[in-house]
């Protein structure tokens, strides 16, 4: 292996904690491993007061680990895959999936709640996490909020909202399952595309010896299944269109959720394939969904 393997992070703490498995998992693989995280601020982490929409996208969480990647001062980037673009810079692969946290969403209660009022007002600035939970909760308003999760914490507790809705995987992974008002099952709320899988991303025509040990199949055939249908419904990270594939064994199931732009109406479906089919799966659900 190469003297020092430079893996590239987001600066917030679950970012840089999502780093360290991977780095961890590196050195179990080779114990003589010399693994350094570098840290750097995205665009998307410095522009708060606007949402992801209005401003370019999740891709503004990738863009500087992309261009450090190319440029070669790092080896390679470590993603929550739910804010990677569906579509890939092919230069810059994903080399492998890790395993999967719990994919759920969860609803933060402010202080003083351990339920939501009649008339909360939840923040969020997703709008898949919206129209669902809009169906949950129907006297729920919605307002923006932007930040990690420390940051959506305080806000939480100083401007205004009654709770706020995060993935469960971030908050388990900083050790904080104590803040979990409600888990949200994924019949009730799907999850984004990739939710609580860890996205190991290099350069094309590298070798890395240790890949095998982070890459695991079954987040690998999620994946694939689940972001083919994002690509095929035409959205991207920020779409309000969802999909989640459970896997046992070489059975995938897969949950799609469509939001039709027009009549702003969404539908549910789902499929059952192998896992070596796991892309198609995707394609097949997304277009009967759309009536193709």
């Amino acid at each position: 292996m190469q003297s020092v393997i430079k893996i590239g992070s987001r600066e917030s703490l679950l970012a840089v904690r999502q780093a360290e498995i991977i780095r961890d998992q590196i050195i179990s693989c080779d114990p003589e491993a010399s693994v350094e995280i570098i840290t750097m601020k995205t665009t998307g982490d410095k522009i708060l007061d606007k949402s992801l929409e209005k401003i370019g996208g999740k891709g503004l969480f990738v863009k500087e680990l992309d261009r450090a990647l190319i440029d070669g001062r790092i080896d390679i980037a470590v993603h929550s895959l739910k804010d990677m673009p569906m579509e890939e810079n092919p230069e810059l692969p994903i080399l492998a999936y890790g395993k999967r946290e719990d994919p759920r969403d969860v609803i933060l209660y402010r202080s003083g709640l351990d339920a939501l009022p009649e008339h909360a007002v939840v923040g969020t600035s997703s709008r898949r996490r919206m129209i669902q939970m809009a169906r949950l909760y129907p006297g729920c308003t919605f307002r923006g909020i932007r930040g990690n999760v420390q940051t959506r914490m305080k806000k939480l507790e100083t401007d205004g909202y009654d709770a706020t809705l995060l993935a469960a995987a971030g908050l388990k992974r900083l050790g904080m399952e104590r803040m979990i008002g409600r888990y949200l099952s994924v019949d009730e709320m799907i999850p984004a595309a990739g939710q609580g899988i860890l996205a190991v991303q290099g350069r094309k025509g590298e070798q890395y010896c240790w890949i095998d040990r982070t890459d695991m199949p079954e987040s690998r055939a999620a994946a694939l299944a689940e972001r083919q249908f994002i690509r095929v419904t035409g959205g991207d990270c920020t779409s309000p269109c969802a999909a989640h594939a459970q896997v046992s064994g070489n059975d995938l199931k897969l949950t799609g959720l469509y939001y039709d732009e027009d009549t702003e109406e969404y539908s549910v479906d789902m499929i059952v394939s192998d896992t070596s089919r796991a892309e198609q799966a995707g394609e097949t659900l997304a277009e009967r969904m759309m009536g193709k």
